[in-house]
């Protein structure tokens, strides 16, 4: 694969998270069912178990839609 075609996968992600942003922010995303938080007075602990999960699952499914239709 060359440059070329990486920097224009790149900048192709980079214009559809421009345009879906006002979208994806208003998702429930880091606040899902599954994320463990623990919330005492002088103490927050956060760790976002399911969004990480999920979050994983779409960069995947992106990276392997890019070598696709990217390669050779």
């Amino acid at each position: 694969m060359n440059i070329q075609k990486i920097l224009i996968a790149i900048g192709i992600i980079f214009l559809l998270i421009g345009l879906l942003f006002p979208y994806i922010s208003k998702l429930p995303l880091f606040r899902l069912p599954g994320d463990i938080v623990i919330d005492k007075p002088n103490f927050k602990f956060y760790f976002p178990i399911t969004s990480m999960i999920l979050l994983s699952v779409v960069l995947s499914i992106i990276f392997w839609i890019i070598r696709k239709f990217f390669s050779g």
